[in-house]
């Protein structure tokens, strides 16, 4: 038989000038997608320099990309997939921080954006709306912006798997998390 011995675990207290303060970490993380928001913002928005922006794309609301004014739906799906997964993995620190209401709030703006982004009748999904090249020699605030946006869509006859599944998996972790929430 083999047998093993562990070493004593010791621990060394933190001292409390040393200890991260995790809650304030996760609100402010959350405010830099209030930060991000394009469309017709709330009463209650808590980015008091933000106000409505892109109010005529093709699809409304949703975040901007990168620190420009173009909306990608890949990674605003992958963004939203990872935050409700760990809405999902850890609500139990989101309700110690604080932060539950507010991490519903944020990721109902990407659902509802990723919603409204499919069109059932058409069979397309808008996978983009804006145009790089032109939006990065715009150096201002969304709420000045007056360029074109261009919608680039994907359908049955202009496939992209990719982004059509991850929006679908955004999609269906925003259903557990809702569900469970009792919505």
């Amino acid at each position: 038989p083999v047998t093993t011995t562990q070493a004593p675990v010791t621990t060394t207290p933190i001292p409390a000038q040393n200890m991260k303060d995790f809650s304030e970490a996760l609100r402010l993380s959350q405010l830099f997608y209030y930060a991000q928001r394009s469309g017709q913002l709330p009463a209650d928005n808590p980015i008091p320099w933000r106000g409505d922006s892109a109010l005529n794309d093709c699809v409304t609301g949703g975040w901007y990309d990168a620190g420009d004014h173009v909306k990608f739906g890949f990674p605003m799906a992958g963004a939203l997939t990872v935050l409700l997964w760990g809405a999902e993995r850890f609500k139990e620190g989101y309700h110690n921080a604080s932060q539950t209401d507010t991490m519903y709030d944020t990721v109902k703006w990407g659902l509802d954006y990723l919603l409204n982004a499919w069109d059932p009748f058409t069979d397309q999904l808008v996978i983009q709306v804006g145009d790089g090249d032109i939006d990065h020699q715009f150096w201002g605030r969304p709420e000045d912006m007056n360029m074109t946006r261009p919608c680039i869509k994907i359908s049955p006859q202009r496939p992209g798997s990719d982004v059509a599944g991850e929006t679908a998996a955004a999609l269906a972790a925003g259903a557990m998390v809702y569900e469970e929430k009792g919505d």
